[in-house]
């Protein structure tokens, strides 16, 4: 563990360049299943009100078998962003398979690390709500409604944050963690603040401080970290797996060479490949 233990449909997206922004709820309402959709798969839209966040949270499903994929929206993004930007349509055929069901979620971003309206750890408490949120309402709704323990995570851009924050918080629930074209250090949204929460949210500075226990349950997530050599993240990525590798957790880097990579026609191309 870390030298400090851890404790414890809306309206479409807006623009191509924009960088884009369901619980275990009794409440949680669920449409008729749609037998297919324009990409010709299955596909639920739920909302459920989440008691950590005192809010409706929404999402989309896609599949009726396989594999359970949790895909994170970019900074600031929506549920329906993934679909809106042809990430569905690039998993369509494991999909329509029974390899793999897309659950697409939705994200506080706003409320929390980009809310420049409000103090530092204002930012920072809205974000351990929603880590709450992930954490104790939609993976247990995902496990339950899969039927399947393996749950796999995606993000790309900020969404890489998403998935690896909650793959290294809690890696004996998560199988799997994808991220591409990632940041992963929350400094500049701090406006120089720092406190334990902070430290306990941001994976390069909790992970070089796991002790052999933490490394051991690190070490059975698969992470995939991948970017384009030309990628203005580049080096955060290149950072944050060898952070992982100096540790001895297992990780598959790639950088694809001679591309940006930071943009949704690399990620729909590369995808594919890491799932299920």
């Amino acid at each position: 563990m870390p030298a400090k233990s851890i404790r414890g449909r809306g309206a479409r997206s807006i623009g191509r360049r924009r960088a884009a922004r369901a619980a275990d709820d009794p409440a949680a309402v669920e449409q008729p299943p749609k037998p297919a959709t324009a990409c010709g798969v299955a596909r639920d839209y739920v909302k459920s009100r989440s008691e950590r966040l005192s809010r409706d949270m929404e999402l989309l499903w896609f599949g009726r078998a396989g594999r359970p994929l949790v895909l994170f929206p970019t900074s600031c993004a929506r549920f329906f962003q993934a679909e809106d930007f042809g990430l569905v349509e690039a998993l369509r055929p494991k999909i329509e398979a029974g390899e793999l069901q897309a659950v697409c979620v939705d994200g506080v971003d706003e409320e929390s690390w980009y809310n420049a309206s409000v103090h530092p750890s204002v930012r920072r408490a809205r974000h351990e709500q929603y880590d709450a949120y992930l954490h104790d309402e939609l993976l247990p709704y995902v496990r339950r409604r899969s039927g399947r323990a393996d749950l796999a995570l995606f993000g790309a851009s900020f969404g890489a944050y998403h998935a690896v924050n909650l793959a290294c918080r809690y890696p004996d629930e998560i199988g799997k963690a994808i991220a591409f074209s990632g940041l992963y250090d929350i400094h500049r949204f701090l406006d120089g603040h720092w406190d334990d929460g902070c430290y306990f949210q941001c994976p390069t500075a909790y992970v070089p401080n796991m002790d052999e226990s933490w490394v051991r349950r690190l070490s059975r997530v698969a992470f995939v970290v991948a970017t384009g050599e030309h990628d203005s993240l580049v080096a955060d990525n290149r950072g944050f797996a060898e952070i992982l590798s100096n540790k001895g957790i297992p990780v598959h880097a790639e950088i694809w060479p001679g591309v940006f990579g930071h943009d949704w026609c690399f990620w729909q191309e590369h995808l594919p490949r890491f799932v299920p």
